[in-house]
């Protein structure tokens, strides 16, 4: 059967638009399987899904992958515990499933897969011959399920320690910490748990060249400034040589998703800036913009243009820092002081607009917390024209340097099939020569009605590629905040709708209807009709992502976030083996991650 379902003959010759690119893969997929093969499920997500008996799993994703569809991203995979959900009608019976989302990059579509559980079965194949970023989605799906995934090469935790106890996402396991029994730590018990600390190569995959050669490791992390952030990653070396290395997170986690099912669809607001700390208002983008999906809300023109003008503002903070430190870890101190000082600009009219800095919370379901402040227009303005002199000089003095070139181009390569394969987005995808910027490709807030270029590199992604793929970027987002500065509309700052933000404050004061709305609104939440909905953004580092189930409730069912960092975290040890340590330095430079955006 695989042999007819990877057969390219039948389809090669027709013209398949995305338009009719649905009816065609489901006529196929009807005539290999047969019409009852899955259960098709309606959303909002606005890509199909289908729900699949796991017997049939791998051959359905060998079709949509090996195909002239060519789903060849494995984009997510995770679990939800259906067990406590009310609306399942015309779903498949499962007390847990597990889905598959693929992206065909080609023809720039989705398509999802479902697979229902039993809770006396809660195993599957692994799909890690196919896809092998799935290692890392499928040891967490497990670990936070348990759910098991057949012949997987390494079925270990990966968030949560070793002596950790019960699978965090299942709705059973509670979401607060007063619901735990009071903690205490004895002498048993932290000898149990330095014991598991113990790090043992051998555990880790790592094996000997002979039986006359012991292991020669070197720790990196969790606490090196080389590391970016709280992560660690363990070294087998020959010399100075990268034989092979082991990443390890985890150590950042705080439950994000957890926390997503016990707060109110505006009260989660907040916890969004948190999961990539430096993007600020720009994660709080793809979900207001799926809760939005969600209720059907169309926000007024001049919100979309708020929102787009934050979120660039955002993306030249967040480059200027990765640009800046990059050229750090490659050895030159002083640009990373000018480009705090810069970014103090920055954050200065982001003060000014929002009330805060890093953290805003201020983009609303429906809109934003406030309208423009006088003067806006006037410290925007003086940073357009700031800092492109400033761009320049990071390039003339660092990124020009002969050292810096030496130090970066061609280290730690990798081919445009690579990455796809790995899962990579952002620069270090474009610097392959793929053009795949979520605000061209699906536009979002009214990208579509901007003027920009989309940087991609010549073929192969590398440090200095992708450094310089970022400096591109920021230019590009000096245009795109011209053209916010220059077309500002007049309007409201939210939409009128009932699950918006809550009623005007002056309203509360005069009539007892808005009154009880307001006060629904704030203690409660609105209460949001079961249905699922999904948008991903181009974020500061790659795409970030919002999959959302509504069970009719006041707060989310389910909420997934899929982050970029994760899937190039993983990448590491294919990119890095066989060189040297301060090519793996330059390397994580080259990344641009936080670990809040790994772990969650």
């Amino acid at each position: 059967m695989i042999d007819e379902i990877t057969s390219k003959s039948d389809f090669l010759n027709q013209n398949i638009r995305k338009d009719n690119l649905n009816d065609l893969i489901f006529k196929k997929l009807f005539d290999i399987f047969g019409k009852d093969f899955c259960s098709i499920q309606k959303t909002k997500t606005g890509f199909p899904i289908i729900w699949v008996n796991k017997t049939l799993l791998i051959q359905v994703i060998k079709f949509l992958l090996n195909s002239p569809y060519f789903y060849n991203m494995l984009f997510d995979l995770h679990g939800v515990d259906e067990r406590f959900r009310l609306n399942r009608k015309n779903l498949p019976k499962s007390d847990f499933s597990v889905f598959y989302h693929l992206i065909s990059i080609k023809y720039n579509t989705d398509f999802m897969i479902k697979v229902p559980l039993l809770k006396n079965d809660l195993t599957l194949l692994t799909c890690t011959d196919l896809f092998p970023n799935a290692n890392w989605y499928e040891r967490e799906t497990w670990e936070m399920f348990g759910i098991v995934f057949k012949n997987h090469p390494n079925l270990t935790r990966i968030i949560m320690p070793h002596t950790w106890k019960g699978y965090p996402l299942r709705k059973d396991f509670p979401a607060r910490a007063t619901e735990f029994k009071t903690f205490f730590l004895n002498e048993e018990k932290e000898d149990v748990e330095m014991e598991s600390l113990k790090f043992k190569p051998e555990l880790w995959g790592m094996k000997r060249k002979n039986d006359d050669v012991d292991f020669m490791f070197l720790n990196l992390g969790p606490n090196h400034p080389s590391a970016h952030g709280a992560f660690r990653i363990v070294l087998q070396l020959d010399g100075e040589n990268i034989v092979d290395c082991v990443p390890d997170i985890g150590y950042h986690h705080r439950g994000a998703e957890k926390m997503a099912e016990r707060q109110s669809w505006h009260s989660y607001i907040p916890y969004t800036d948190r999961i990539e700390y430096l993007g600020g208002c720009v994660n709080e983008m793809p979900y207001v913009l799926a809760v939005e999906k969600l209720v059907n809300i169309t926000v007024p023109e001049k919100v979309e243009v708020i929102r787009v003008m934050l979120s660039e503002l955002f993306r030249i903070n967040s480059h200027l820092l990765y640009i800046s430190t990059f050229i750090q870890d490659v050895g030159c101190m002083t640009p990373v002081f000018f480009a705090f000082t810069d970014r103090q600009k920055i954050y200065d009219l982001i003060e000014a607009i929002t009330g805060a800095r890093m953290h805003p919370a201020w983009f609303r379901i429906g809109g934003v917390a406030h309208d423009l402040p006088k003067g806006w227009n006037i410290l925007l303005k003086n940073f357009l024209e700031w800092m492109p002199k400033r761009l320049k000089y990071y390039i003339d003095v660092a990124l020009k340097n002969t050292i810096l070139i030496h130090r970066s181009k061609g280290i730690a390569k990798y081919s445009q099939t690579e990455a796809v394969q790995w899962g990579v987005t952002g620069a270090g995808l474009r610097a392959t020569g793929l053009d795949f910027d979520v605000r061209k490709k699906r536009p979002y807030s009214g990208y579509q009605n901007y003027t920009f270029e989309v940087p991609i590199g010549n073929g192969i992604s590398d440090c200095y590629s992708r450094v310089m793929i970022k400096v591109e970027e920021v230019y590009q987002s000096l245009l795109i905040l011209k053209q916010c500065l220059n077309n500002m509309p007049e309007g409201p700052f939210k939409a009128e709708h009932p699950l918006t933000t809550p009623p005007p404050k002056e309203n509360v004061l005069k009539d007892i209807d808005s009154m009880i709305t307001h006060f629904l609104q704030v203690s409660w939440g609105p209460v949001i009709s079961a249905n699922e909905s999904f948008q991903m953004i181009e974020a500061t580092k790659g795409i970030n992502s919002y999959y959302l189930i509504s069970d009719g409730g006041t707060m989310s069912y389910r909420t997934r976030i899929r982050t970029p960092s994760f899937p190039h975290l993983q990448q590491i040890p294919s990119v890095i083996r066989g060189s040297l340590i301060s090519d793996l330095i330059v390397y994580l430079g080259s990344i641009d991650f936080v670990m809040s955006d790994v772990d969650r």
